[in-house]
């Protein structure tokens, strides 16, 4: 749905003087200039200065005759020989070439040319002679092959017929039966006025070449196509009317001709065997206009018709016209028609397009007046200023505007919403930018005529016979306006920007080449015309302008030359002028690059002037914003983009300033990025609606999608509940399938204090019963629909269990207001909560059986509650709570509704109704399994069931529950507090359950709890209580205390053999070999046993110093070699790393891959592994973590594996501080100096040398690229470029934060060292 529009034009008559006439035109591709053959010279013109650069005569060395009588037939710019070849009439093929201007003729044909074509990639030529032969030549000019171009053979794609039926016997169509019978027309020769010379198009890839002559059998044209090879591929079928014109389609799919038909004039397509296909009729009739050419930019996308009068005016002079086509879902739009007039100096003689840029075409005049066109693709919308708009969209067709109106529907092209009849061609389409008035439209003919529409102000009737109503009112003409003054010349105004309702502002040429005019065209009166534009200013403006966009937010009208620079105009003052754009600082802004699309938007409280290149770049000023864009549009205070990854932006103008717009649009985004949605392939923004959430899309093929951008729904979404709209917001979400749950957390505290106005708004039992179903605790800001970044956040007091507040505020205003008419509704909120209340929401329906309400409109009955309960809860979980509930008419009202048979509930329920009523109660809590309530209600029933609830308790393991029902000093507590002990010690809780025994007045099972748990000091005290004879209390702590030796609590031991065994000896010796040196000394003088000293304690002391000597020396030495070997590791993995730069390149993406010093395979055995003992016992995961951390060199974590043993090392090493000091002292005491001297150095060395090594081998075991790139007088390419990579990728394959063991830390605050020792 878009226009062509044109952003320049340059016309220069500098020619003028020229002898001769234009013949052919080519472009040099890389000066763009214009290479010119006449019949008597080459000439190399520059359109943007008006100079000629070149000028070679032909006739000075007869290559053409002096008279002016002879002709080219064809020129062709040869970049890699950086020369010009032109071929002559008479035969001759010339090559100028254009850095030496030497003109030389390589080579001639007798028999004369009538046409040369050169294949796309200038390695071969097509030369067709004057005895209808094609020679094929390389571009060396040998010859390849030379055939006739009239072959009776049809080609090697001949068609394969397998003689299925005969003509007579075949559907025909709509032709009818009559076809069978209709013989083949004689086909006619060639119309008068055709020049009977060949033509010769290569298809865009030079792989084929058509050629179209003249049969010299019938005397009409036909196309044949062959093959680089000069042998012929197909022929076309013989067709009535085929004309001259002939043009092979780029991307190779067709070949354009044209072909008179008896009621009308037609442009027709071929395949390439020679089959039509396809097919638009011109908007002439058959006998008013020739085809003088066809021609297809570079890019396939417009088709060029050439069309001359076929009969000459009353002056005996033919106008001319140039149409540009575009096709879109396979309707032939025209798009431009450029009327040259009657003036035969004006009329074009050679038209080329640009090969290099697809939208400029070149013209050159009879006159020798050159014009270069330069196009752009837009769509042309309505401003969107508020609802009243219609988000309308207009197409041109011709003489036809086709007007589609996206606000009442989606209408997919080629049809519309209706249409704008004119008289002439349309070239400018342009809406009015004015409140309640964006639906005008204005509209630019090839007459020069200006044509305004608005809506019909007698406001017709929209209900039509039949029924049929009209969904869009289709505007009609109000006037039509002449702009007297305007230079003649096709498109003289190229651009229309309609600011106000009388001011159109126009932009025309400028005096100069290099300037434009600003035409400010207003209705008023005028000498020459009654009815017409007068321009009542005109600003000149230095520097060829290519585009204007206007805010009318701002009221400001943005300007964009054709490099980029970019102009304010000042055009709301008596003076209008124009000035630079500059930001706040004053600095002007431009666009690095000219742009294509230009639109004005705030940010950051700074009017920023957009624009989109023709090479997908999008500019924010002078900053680019992303480089892969297709389409742009802003909208309100959004900015919406279209990318070549097919995806659309949405991005919210009013919270990014112009460094987060690049970083957003750079981004992949998360998964919840509201801003980012994806797209078809090639799809491009045509219009959003305003106040709306429809986004248009059309896709390349042409055809319409209406998408809903989620941002554009969340943003109308928050604005709507900001209003307190909740119908509109819920209807929206509804549709949207927006999680209704973003209602309440949108703003939880105005919800909470509008539910009323909720329920009001909605006004519907089943849209509040929705909304009650799909809350969810989960908080949708912050995971589905993030809030925007200067949205406040939720009040933290609303966060907890969202059910239950919510379900509770809408039954208590459900209940104030109507409790009948919102029956359902309030069922639903007490089973929504976090813990279901369907005992009371069964109630409720009880209730409603017992009373039944009134019967007015939209109440319910019990019958039709229980069934709503039933379709919220399933039926099985609804018959338990109803039996939880004791009530029997209840659950028999449930069971009814469910699906169980009658005859297993029935004897259940009768059987249950026998019972005593606490027993009842039981049978029915056990029967559900809620067993905390059944063992309350069995306790009621007498001492006879208590073996029944003992054995409940011991099963369901209740015995808290137990104890707290029955007396402390009951007969029952002592029995439970049994079983619960006894359960304890299975448990292996023996010390608890002692506690238990001993408390409910069991010593002698409390005091075995106690010693097998070895709680010493609880197993004395109860021994105490029995009491137990002296004899047997010392047996009881000799046998304790061995158990607390085997533990290792050698100081509790030794109390217990001192103090209740009264063992002294054997105390002290238990001291001794928990190297509690001290105590023993204490005891040992206390019993006045010193013997104990020499015999035990000293030799014990010597021994304890060679122990803790020899494990400081096997650790030193330990450390030592694991920080070595982790050197060796490291370096290996970064010599491998370096290694593999160096082959493969930085670029290699691989390259981190092999930074492990291991093998690949070594890797993969090791993670395969790991993966298949996953699941195995615990002994054989732990058996398969020691193998994970092996030691082994050359394993795939060995220095990880490292790193986790120098842990180890460090950590035993500093744990026995406190024990070494206590060995220090002692050894001291007994004059063991020189072994404690001994013993603190090597402490203290060992500890010195860890502390040093922990930074440095942390630091290398971490792995971390350098954030310096490498350089020096040492440095190489590739280990600079190696430095530079490890700054955006880690050097080693990642693990996990759990695997890397972390920096040790040593308790350097314990004191240890005796001073006293040197």
């Amino acid at each position: 749905m878009r226009n062509l529009k044109l952003l320049k034009s340059l016309c220069n008559a500098e020619l003028s003087h020229s002898a001769g006439s234009p013949l052919c035109v080519a472009v040099r591709s890389d000066t763009d200039s214009l290479l010119l053959a006449s019949e008597f010279s080459i000439i190399e013109f520059d359109p943007r200065t008006g100079q000629v650069v070149n000028d070679v005569s032909l006739t000075e060395k007869g290559y053409l005759p002096d008279d002016g009588s002879g002709k080219l037939v064809g020129i062709q710019e040869l970049a890699e020989l950086e020369s010009v070849c032109v071929a002559t009439a008479t035969g001759d093929v010339i090559l100028y070439n254009l850095t030496t201007n030497e003109v030389e003729c390589v080579g001639s044909v007798e028999s004369g040319l009538t046409s040369m074509s050169w294949s796309p990639d200038e390695e071969l030529v097509a030369l067709t002679t004057g005895q209808q032969t094609v020679i094929m030549m390389t571009k060396e000019f040998e010859p390849i092959t030379e055939v006739g171009i009239h072959q009776d053979d049809f080609g090697e794609g001949k068609f394969i017929t397998v003689g299925w039926g005969k003509k007579e016997t075949q559907f025909h169509g709509s032709e009818g039966k009559q076809a069978a019978q209709k013989k083949m027309l004689e086909v006619q020769p060639a119309v008068a006025w055709d020049d009977r010379r060949p033509r010769v198009s290569w298809r865009g890839d030079g792989q084929l070449f058509a050629v179209s002559a003249v049969c010299p059998q019938t005397g009409a044209r036909r196309v044949r196509v062959w093959s680089r090879e000069g042998v012929l591929q197909a022929t076309s079928e013989s067709l009535n009317g085929l004309e001259q014109a002939l043009c092979w389609r780029p991307s190779g799919s067709l070949i354009a001709c044209t072909q008179r038909h008896p009621n009308k004039h037609s442009v027709v397509f071929m395949e390439k065997n020679g089959l039509l296909h396809g097919d638009f009729t011109l908007p002439c009739s058959r006998d008013q206009a020739k085809v003088k050419e066809l021609l297809w930019n570079s890019d396939s996308t417009v088709l060029l018709v050439w069309l001359e009068d076929v009969l000459s005016g009353a002056d005996g002079h033919i106008s001319t016209e140039l149409q540009l086509w575009a096709v879109g879902n396979y309707h032939w739009y025209l798009k431009q028609s450029l009327a040259f007039g009657r003036d035969p100096q004006r009329a074009p003689a050679c038209v080329h397009w640009d090969p290099q840029r697809p939208l400029r075409l070149h013209v050159v005049t009879r006159g020798w007046a050159s014009l270069t066109y330069d196009w752009g693709w837009a769509t042309d919308r309505s401003a969107g200023l508020d609802a009243s708009d219609n988000a309308n969209v207009g197409v041109v067709d011709g003489d036809k505007i086709l007007v589609t109106t996206f606000r009442q529907g989606v209408v997919p092209p080629p049809m519309c919403s209706y249409e704008l009849q004119l008289t002439s061609p349309v070239n400018l389409v342009t809406f009015l930018c004015q409140t309640q008035k964006s639906n005008h439209l204005a509209a630019m003919t090839a007459d020069g005529q200006i044509s305004v529409f608005g809506p019909d102000s007698g406001k017709p009737s929209t209900d039509r016979p039949g029924g049929f109503r009209v969904v869009s009112l289709p505007l009609v003409l109000h006037n039509t306006y002449s702009v007297p003054g305007l230079p003649v010349a096709p498109l003289a105004v190229r651009q229309l920007l309609w600011l106000k309702e009388d001011l159109l502002l126009g932009l025309s040429a400028g005096s100069l080449p290099s300037s434009s005019t600003l035409l400010f065209l207003s209705p008023g009166p005028h000498p020459e015309a009654p009815n017409a534009l007068s321009s009542r200013v005109e600003v000149a403006v230095d520097g060829v302008v290519t585009g204007m966009a206007y805010s009318f937010q701002s009221r400001t009208v943005a300007l964009q030359l054709e490099d980029g620079q970019t102009r304010r105009l000042i055009w709301d003052s008596e003076r209008p002028s124009v000035e630079d754009w500059t930001d706040f600082s004053g600095c002007p802004v431009n666009f690095p690059a000219p742009c294509v699309q230009m639109a004005l938007c705030t940010i950051g409280e700074e009017e920023i002037l957009l624009g989109l290149t023709d090479r997908s770049h999008l500019y924010a000023g002078d900053t680019q914003l992303a480089s892969n864009v297709s389409s742009f549009v802003v909208y309100e205070d959004f900015l919406l983009v279209t990318t070549h990854a097919h995806t659309c932006r949405c991005l919210h103008l009013g919270t990014l300033d112009v460094k987060g717009l690049q970083e957003a649009l750079g981004s992949d985004g998360g998964q919840n990025d509201e801003t980012l949605r994806r797209v078809e392939r090639g799809s491009k923004i045509v219009t959003v609606v305003t106040q709306d959430t429809r986004l248009i899309l059309q896709m390349p093929r042409g055809n319409l999608e209406t998408v809903h951008h989620r941002a554009l729904v969340l943003a109308q979404l928050r604005k709507q509940l900001d209003c307190l709209k909740f119908r509109d917001a819920f209807e929206c979400m509804r549709k949207l399938r927006i999680n209704l749950n973003f209602m309440y957390d949108h703003n939880p505290k105005v919800f909470l204090e509008n539910v009323e106005a909720f329920i009001t708004q909605l006004n519907s039992v089943n849209h509040i019963n929705l909304f009650l179903t799909e809350l969810r605790e989960e908080d949708t800001t912050g995971t589905m629909y993030p809030r925007p970044l200067d949205a406040p956040g939720p009040s933290p007091m609303t966060r907890a269990k969202k059910l239950d507040v919510v379900c509770d505020a809408f039954r208590h205003t459900m209940e104030s207001m109507d409790p009948d008419k919102y029956c359902l509704s309030i069922l639903t909120s007490h089973v929504k909560k976090t813990v279901p209340e369907l005992e009371i929401a069964l109630q409720k329906v009880h209730d409603l059986r017992a009373k039944p309400p009134g019967a007015a409109a939209g109440v319910v009955g019990a019958e039709e509650a229980l069934k709503y309960l039933l379709f919220l809860v399933n039926v099985n979980d609804l018959y338990d709570h109803s039996l939880g509930t004791y009530d029997f008419d209840l659950v028999l009202m449930v069971a009814e509704r469910s699906q169980k048979d009658p005859k297993e509930y029935l004897p259940f329920l009768n059987k249950l109704k026998s019972l005593e009523p606490n027993y009842q109660r039981y049978s029915i809590d056990k029967h559900l399994k809620r067993y905390s309530k059944a063992l309350l209600h069995l306790s009621k029933c007498g001492e006879e069931h208590f073996p029944e609830a003992l054995g409940l308790v011991r099963e369901q393991k209740l015995f808290s529950e137990a104890l707290e029902l029955y007396p402390a000093h009951s007969p029952h507590y002592k029995a439970l507090s049994c079983a619960y002990a006894e359960h304890l010690v299975a448990q292996q809780l023996p010390e608890q359950a002692g506690l238990l025994l001993w408390r409910c007045g069991e010593p002698g099972r409390a005091l075995q709890a106690f010693v097998s748990a070895s709680s010493w000091r609880h197993a004395l005290c109860v021994a105490q209580q029995v009491p137990l004879p002296p004899d047997q209390l010392s047996l009881l702590a000799r046998d304790m205390a061995e158990r607390l030796i085997d533990q290792r609590r050698y100081a509790e031991a030794a109390l217990l053999l001192d103090q209740y065994a009264e063992d002294c000896e054997e105390a002290i010796s238990a001291l001794i070999k928990g190297a509690v040196w001290e105590e023993a000394l204490r005891l040992a003088y206390r019993h006045n046993r010193q013997d104990i000293i020499e015999t035990d304690l000293k030799p014990a002391l010597l021994e304890a110093f060679t122990s803790h000597t020899s494990f400081l020396e096997n650790n030193t030495a330990l450390f030592g070699r694991h920080r070595n070997r982790l050197s060796v590791v490291l370096e290996l993995k970064e010599k491998a790393r370096l290694d593999m730069l160096d082959e493969d390149g930085p670029d290699c993406p691989d390259a981190e891959l092999y930074s492990e010093a291991s093998s690949v395979m070594s890797n993969s055995k090791h993670s395969s592994s790991i993966s298949r003992i996953s699941s195995r016992s615990s002994k054989n995961r732990r058996k398969a973590e020691r193998k994970k951390w092996s030691l082994k060199e050359g394993g795939p974590l060995e220095d990880v594996s490292l790193l986790h043993a120098l842990a180890d090392i460090i950590g035993t090493v500093d744990k026995i501080r406190e024990e070494l000091h206590g060995l220090l002292k002692a050894l001291v005491l007994f004059q063991y100096d020189r072994q404690a001297q001994r013993l603190q150095r090597a402490y203290e060395e060992a500890l010195l040398m860890m502390e040093a090594a922990i930074p440095a081998v942390w630091s290398d075991g971490g792995a971390r690229p350098s954030q310096t790139p490498v350089t020096g007088p040492d440095s190489t390419a590739n280990s600079i470029m190696a430095s530079l990579q490890n700054q955006a990728r880690p050097t080693s394959l990642p693990l996990p934060d759990a695997e890397m063991p972390t920096v040790p830390k040593m308790r350097s605050g314990v004191k240890w060292k005796l001073t006293i020792l040197k």
